[in-house]
C-alpha cells in the first residue's frame, strides 16, 4: 500500500489498474492505451498507475520496449492484489492456479474507491473509462 501513496497524493484521483503480465498482448494494448491518454487524464487531475506481480526490472524493460509513459508498480508480494481482490483460482488442465482479474479502480486521495471495472477486456477499455468518467477529449 505504501507504493501507491505518492500517486494518491499527487492527483485528486488515481486510476489503479491491475494486469497479469508485462509484454503480453492484452497487457501491452492496455498499457499503450493508458499511455496515449495519459495527458488527457492528467488534465483532469487523474493519475494512472499499473500494477502487476512482475518485478521492477521487468517493468523497466516493459516501459522501455513499449515506450510507455505511465507508471508501473511491482506487487510481487501481492499485497495490493489481495487488498483489491483481483486474484482468483482457476482449474486449468486439472491443476489449480491463481490468475489476475484484469481490473481498474478509480481512487480518491483517501483510498476511497469511486468506481471499479472488474474482469475487463483490454481492447477498448481505456475508451470506456474515459466515456464513463465524462472526460472530454
Amino acid at each position: 500500500m505504501e507504493k501507491l501513496k505518492p500517486f494518491l497524493k499527487k492527483y485528486k484521483q488515481t486510476i489503479v489498474y491491475f494486469y497479469p503480465r508485462d509484454n503480453t498482448p492484452g497487457c501491452t494494448i492496455q498499457a499503450h492505451d493508458f499511455s496515449i491518454n495519459k495527458e488527457l487524464f492528467n488534465k483532469n487531475w487523474i493519475g494512472i498507475v499499473g500494477v502487476s506481480k512482475d518485478s521492477e526490472e521487468s517493468h523497466c524493460k516493459f516501459i522501455e520496449k513499449q515506450n510507455l509513459t505511465i507508471d508501473l508498480i511491482s506487487d510481487e508480494d501481492l499485497i495490493l492484489h489481495k487488498q483489491f481482490s483481483v486474484r482468483w483460482e482457476k482449474n486449468m488442465y486439472g491443476k489449480k492456479t491463481m490468475w489476475v482479474i484484469r481490473s481498474t479502480f478509480l481512487l480518491d486521495q483517501n483510498w476511497k474507491v469511486l468506481k471499479e471495472w472488474k474482469n475487463v477486456k483490454a481492447n477498448g477499455h481505456v475508451e470506456k473509462v474515459i466515456r464513463e468518467l465524462g472526460i472530454i477529449k
